[in-house]
């Protein structure tokens, strides 16, 4: 009996370990990029807070959904990220998780977002094959063409789209220019981030801003791409009539926003994980909040 507890306890504790490591593999902690704009889609439609199962569904579709596509992206990615010295110790190709894992991972994610859509309603049921292919199909576009970081900034696009339709079960209302922004603001941070890799897509002949025109030009783009962003979330405070809550967030989310253009520059990435990770985790908080604390006081 001793040895069988001994054994059961050693089982829960290498399980426990090993959805350690996929979630590191993933970075979970990085969903907060997308999971307050799909929350502020839903806000939005049901202006003010969601019903509770609504809003639980929500949150088991943005989890499903970004951890198939991110699971996907190292499987796809792992040959890549092996001859990366940057990447070469992450999971599957240091031998932490084995390749049937993380399949295995992708595929219990992927139901977990159908089953998410199936629960809320049908046009989100509809839309979710679409949803979900493209954040797949970003991984395979960084080999044929430095319209990756548009491509990823069109997913993430999705996240306050599917929120409104989750809640409200159509379009109507819906103010478009909201997607506008969430994607250059991905495209324009996602080609920042791929500044550290330039020389090594170059070399193996993957795609991306950098690679194709330079650091320089890519932090150009970046600035562009941030203030169009910018513009188009000021814009979404027009078209729904949101009161001066969401626009001291969107002061500080703008601050934020071009502040991290300030911390990196193309001859110093050394603070590259404050901009990319903390600064914009923070923006898409802030516009959160911002927009609930204007529902709320309307």
């Amino acid at each position: 009996m001793g040895g069988s507890g001994v054994r059961d306890q050693g089982l829960g504790d290498g399980m426990i370990r090993k959805i350690s490591i996929l979630l590191e593999m993933i970075k979970f902690e990085h969903t907060v990029f997308a999971l307050p704009f799909a929350f502020l889609g839903a806000f939005l439609a049901e202006g003010g807070v969601p019903e509770a199962p609504v809003f639980g569904w929500i949150v088991l579709a943005m989890v499903g959904a970004r951890t198939c596509a991110m699971g996907f992206n190292r499987i796809v990615d792992r040959k890549f990220d092996a001859l990366n010295p940057r990447t070469a110790d992450r999971a599957i190709p240091a031998g932490a998780v084995r390749l049937l894992e993380a399949w295995a991972m992708v595929i219990l994610a992927g139901l977990l977002f159908f089953f998410a859509c199936y629960n809320l309603n049908r046009l989100t049921l509809l839309l979710s094959p679409f949803a979900l292919s493209l954040t797949l199909f970003y991984s395979l576009t960084k080999r044929f063409t430095w319209f990756c970081h548009i491509v990823l900034g069109v997913a993430l696009a999705f996240s306050p789209l599917g929120g409104y339709v989750a809640v409200k079960g159509s379009f109507v209302g819906f103010p478009y220019v909201l997607p506008v922004g969430v994607l250059f603001w991905v495209a324009g941070f996602d080609a920042v981030y791929a500044c550290m890799d330039a020389e090594f897509d170059r070399k193996v002949g993957l795609y991306s801003m950098p690679a194709r025109f330079g650091r320089k030009n890519a932090f150009r783009l970046a600035v562009f791409f941030h203030v169009i962003a910018f513009l188009m979330f000021f814009l979404t405070g027009i078209m729904t009539g949101l009161n001066y809550f969401y626009y001291i967030g969107l002061v500080f989310s703008g601050v934020a926003l071009f502040y991290q253009h300030l911390l990196v520059t193309p001859k110093d990435l050394s603070r590259i994980k404050l901009s990319f990770f903390t600064l914009n985790g923070l923006i898409s908080l802030t516009l959160f909040v911002a927009t609930w604390l204007s529902l709320v006081t309307a």
